[in-house]
């Protein structure tokens, strides 16, 4: 699928949906990696994930175009467009768009490694996602020295 088989068909959803035009640009961004889409609140425009259509086929990729319509929608018309507010909840279910989009294996960020530290005085460990500058920082409960496990 192309941009604009993505625009043409973000344009048929709006007008059978919603019974009202979509008069922004839809487009795929591949950088998007644990979403499906997002609604840009100053452009009005809206992104797709790229790799929901190549995983999970057509069925997905509509509802989730379906639900940044719900967004896109909802705030041209100066009512509730976030996802806890009751406008969205209820045109999302009179719609048919998907709440949550399903994840794809391998596309969460993952923390890579966990640096452990031990105090040398008090035995109290840590677990960071970034490395500590041993010779700067201390131990918390007793100010002891910190010693990387």
């Amino acid at each position: 699928m192309h941009e604009q088989d993505l625009q043409q068909l973000v344009e048929d959803l709006s007008n059978t949906h919603f019974k009202r035009p979509f008069l922004h640009k839809a487009r795929f961004n591949p950088r998007l990696r644990t979403t499906g889409g997002r609604y840009f609140l100053r452009s009005h425009d809206i992104e797709i994930n790229p790799k929901m259509l190549e995983a999970f086929g057509e069925e997905e990729l509509i509802g989730i175009i379906k639900h940044e319509l719900c967004h896109y929608h909802l705030h041209i018309l100066k009512r509730g467009y976030q996802h806890k507010d009751q406008d969205f909840k209820q045109l999302l279910a009179k719609v048919g768009g998907l709440r949550h989009c399903q994840v794809i294996e391998g596309a969460q960020n993952t923390p890579k490694q966990l640096h452990n530290y031990v105090c040398t005085n008090c035995k109290q460990t840590y677990t960071r996602k970034r490395r500590v500058n041993t010779a700067r920082y201390a131990c918390g409960k007793c100010r002891g020295k910190l010693k990387k496990v």
